[in-house]
């Protein structure tokens, strides 16, 4: 009976475990305190999940009492107040929820976490036909730091602009996965610099650098090799932009402008795509640390790919929506320090709301 009911699941005619609630989710939580970060991290990741999971109700048809995703929203007070569909492919890519029990007396205790009154998520790659193209299409676009430019990200943050003109920026959060924690780091940065910094959980956002953390195993050499990395960027940095004075200012403010934006970064060390985040911080405060904080300044807002297409003249953004997404200021970085058995658990959102989570917390502000 196990094997026909594996059968159906891979022909799509019935859900796989990971995508049941009451399987799969942390239905441990049947009271959430919003000043306990382990709750609000499963709500978020809890969400994202519901993104997934309503894409693949609607790839294997399942409607009625056969869908799977409300389950993940309703069990924590929320309702689905939006759905957004990719227009290339007909894909859900990400929703609006609504907590249902939202009060806008909240700020009334100065010193307690206010729940969201809007969460927007974001679902990342599905490699199921039926999203896998376009799906990988925006990977390559993170990779390429182009995602700014693709319809889906025009469309999630017109989404959220719209939601902040509505609610104010306190009251919305953004969350996403993989590909969605991508849209959401880079929406995050966009309304930081417009003067609505969101609260926001990125679950394994890509890293579009070589994974130096994963692939080297020395601390020695991991630092000799980003410390020359950090020398070059900062030469070519100052060659270049000491050229472009007016830019070179602009670029300096549009960083510092991120510095009080603080989103919540979760990574797995044995995750390729997202561990290089742990090396990037770590080794900023290694250079402070060693005396070398001026060349870090410069390095750590500047990548070598950005400096040499873009050549810190007119042709780099003053917002930079262009520049690579793992260029940030601050985080509050939770690492799974779990041992992960494969890529797929490595790389996925179910850890992130596991009571058996082991976890090491870093909170990283950026050092004028």
């Amino acid at each position: 009976m196990e094997e026909e009911d594996e059968d159906m699941v891979r022909e799509g005619l019935m859900a796989s475990q990971r995508e049941i609630f009451s399987i799969s989710g942390p239905i441990h939580l049947t009271s959430i305190d919003w000043n306990n970060s382990y709750h609000r991290t499963s709500v978020a990741s809890c969400l994202v999940q519901a993104v997934y999971t309503l894409e693949r109700d609607r790839q294997q048809n399942r409607i009625g009492h056969k869908s799977q995703a409300n389950h993940w929203w309703e069990f924590f007070n929320f309702t689905l107040a939006e759905t957004l569909i990719d227009q290339s492919d007909g894909s859900i890519y990400g929703a609006v929820f609504e907590y249902k029990l939202f009060s806008y007396n909240y700020h009334i205790h100065p010193h307690s976490k206010t729940p969201p009154r809007h969460v927007i998520a974001f679902r990342g790659t599905i490699m199921k036909r039926h999203s896998r193209t376009s799906d990988l299409r925006l990977d390559l676009r993170c990779v390429r730091d182009s995602l700014h430019d693709s319809t889906r990200f025009v469309h999630a943050i017109e989404v959220i602009q719209t939601a902040v003109a509505k609610t104010g920026s306190e009251a919305v959060w953004l969350a996403g996965h993989s590909l969605g924690a991508a849209v959401a780091l880079l929406a995050g940065k966009i309304m930081t610099r417009s003067g609505y910094p969101l609260e926001s959980y990125l679950f394994n956002p890509p890293f579009s650098s070589i994974p130096i953390e994963k692939l080297v195993k020395s601390e020695k050499l991991k630092h000799g090799v980003r410390f020359a990395g950090s020398l070059v960027k900062a030469g070519v940095a100052m060659a270049v932009k000491g050229r472009h004075h007016h830019n070179k200012v602009q670029e300096d403010d549009s960083f510092m402008k991120l510095a009080s934006w603080i989103p919540y970064l979760y990574v797995n060390p044995s995750d390729p795509i997202c561990s290089e985040y742990i090396g990037y911080f770590k080794h900023r405060n290694k250079m402070f640390e060693i005396g070398a904080g001026k060349i870090e300044r410069i390095a750590t807002r500047n990548s070598l790919r950005s400096l040499m297409s873009g050549g810190g003249g007119e042709s780099s953004c003053s917002d930079s929506s262009s520049e690579p997404l793992h260029l940030l200021p601050s985080a509050y970085m939770t690492i799974n320090t779990s041992k992960s058995q494969d890529f797929k658990r490595a790389h996925g959102i179910h850890q992130w709301w596991d009571p058996m989570f082991h976890g090491e917390y870093v909170l990283y502000q950026f050092n004028h």
